[in-house]
């Protein structure tokens, strides 16, 4: 006896196969992080990520307005800065005219309508590569929190429309929260990067930024006891609870490809939007074995951008995301 029912029915042409599919890739799915730097006319490829680059804020506007006019509508932005700006603080992070300020007002002047969110963190700042202020050997958590939310409120008066803490501190969403609800900026948001983990997919975005902990005695050699240890899962629930209890308005996993199991368990558990960063790593992986002609580039990173969003994610911060939407309107 055959079945009555069969499902290859439903795989027999291309039009059924997109009549009946599932998930849909669009321009809205995409944020696009942004890497600036200090200069004119600079536009700097990242020797790690092929066809990614570093741009000054001159160059940002022509960046800025491809994007837009490709339907991507949303821009994370990274800032590079130089080594005389570090300290342990990440003093130079509260410069009302530095770099990420600037580059903040540069996307608003040239396209009002492009969503801004910003990288909060000291890691770009400090001159030891972390995110959070050395002593005594140890990552201190409450000083971090104060300057988090003083790095916030800069970026929201020079016009960010969400700040991203990236940090992993504990406490730093509310206090970023009180911060600028203190200050009436009552409408900028918080996007949370509430489970990431200390992966081994951050080392190219540590290039690009300059921003990796430095090798030196009395400095913790890795991010390992404030980035979550990659065997957890459960803890990446109670991450994520403790950030919206404290205000977070979206949540993230990073990095993405190996963790759409905690992506799919936090989207099953909470009623908030979701992000997912496909990180550097991944990024690279893909350009490194397509340019040796292993993979089909564009297949593979098709594939793996909707497997993100099949697991759950409702925004994906990606490297790729000019590359999906030129192809979607091909």
């Amino acid at each position: 006896m055959f079945p009555i029912r069969r499902n290859r029915r439903l795989r027999t042409s291309e039009a059924i196969r997109s009549l009946v599919r599932e998930n849909y890739i669009t321009p809205n799915d995409f944020l696009v992080p942004l890497f600036v730097v200090e200069g004119n006319g600079v536009k700097e490829e990242i020797a790690s990520m092929p066809n990614y680059y570093r741009f000054s804020l001159d160059l940002l506007k022509d960046e800025v307005k491809t994007l837009w006019s490709l339907g991507l509508k949303s821009v994370l932005l990274f800032v590079k800065v130089d080594d005389k700006l570090k300290d342990n603080k990440g003093t130079e992070a509260l410069n009302p005219n530095g770099l990420m300020q600037r580059a903040i007002q540069t996307v608003k002047a040239v396209c009002p309508d492009m969503l801004v969110m910003t990288d909060v963190a000291l890691d770009p700042f400090s001159s030891y590569g972390h995110d959070g202020i050395v002593e005594n050997g140890k990552i201190i958590n409450d000083a971090t929190v104060e300057v988090l939310a003083e790095m916030s409120l800069s970026h929201a008066e020079a016009g960010a429309n969400f700040v991203a803490p990236s940090d992993m501190m504990d406490g730093r969403i509310l206090g970023i929260r009180e911060g600028l609800d203190q200050s009436n900026f009552l409408d900028v948001g918080i996007m949370s990067y509430s489970a990431k983990y200390a992966s081994a997919f951050y080392g190219p975005f540590r290039d690009a930024l300059d921003s990796a902990p430095v090798d030196m005695i009395d400095v913790p050699k890795d991010k390992k006891t404030y980035q979550m240890d990659f065997a957890n899962r459960e803890e990446a629930l109670r991450e994520t609870e403790m950030d919206i209890n404290e205000g977070a308005d979206i949540v993230m996993v990073k990095p993405g490809l190996c963790y759409l199991d905690i992506v799919r368990d936090i989207k099953n558990t909470f009623d908030v939007p979701l992000a997912v960063y496909q990180v550097s790593g991944e990024y690279a992986m893909l350009k490194a074995a397509a340019e040796k002609g292993w993979l089909d580039h564009d297949a593979v990173m098709l594939e793996q951008v909707t497997s993100i969003k099949r697991a759950g994610a409702d925004i994906i911060a990606s490297y790729f995301a000019k590359d999906v939407v030129r192809i979607l309107n091909s």
